[in-house]
């Protein structure tokens, strides 16, 4: 198995509360919509900016180790590009969460 075929069972998920959450923000004013989408971008910028930092690190000391028979091959410093699907998953998950447990409501 590849790293992209366990990604994926990962990354399904998150991409189904998305679509969730995007039908509901829909069914919102256009400012939920926006909050979605602005909360998705500043969560996805932070977490690719940890996982980039943090894994190059634990990688490069030896704590974590790769399969190279099961990667893909581009890298973002030493760091595989499979190991940010996590952080994608993150950036998508978390975001549509909070929109379908209301937290983009619009203020009374």
């Amino acid at each position: 198995m590849t790293y992209w075929a366990l990604n994926a069972l990962f990354l399904v998920p998150p991409v189904a509360i998305a679509v969730a959450a995007a039908i509901v923000a829909r069914r919102r004013s256009g400012r939920a919509r926006r909050v979605l989408l602005a909360a998705a971008a500043l969560t996805l910028a932070a977490v690719l900016l940890l996982t980039a930092v943090f894994d190059n690190v634990i990688i490069g000391l030896g704590i974590v180790a790769y399969d190279p028979a099961a990667l893909s091959g581009p890298t973002i410093g030493i760091a595989p590009v499979e190991d940010f699907a996590y952080a994608v998953a993150v950036a998508i998950g978390l975001p549509s969460l909070w929109v379908l447990i209301g937290g983009a409501r619009e203020p009374r």
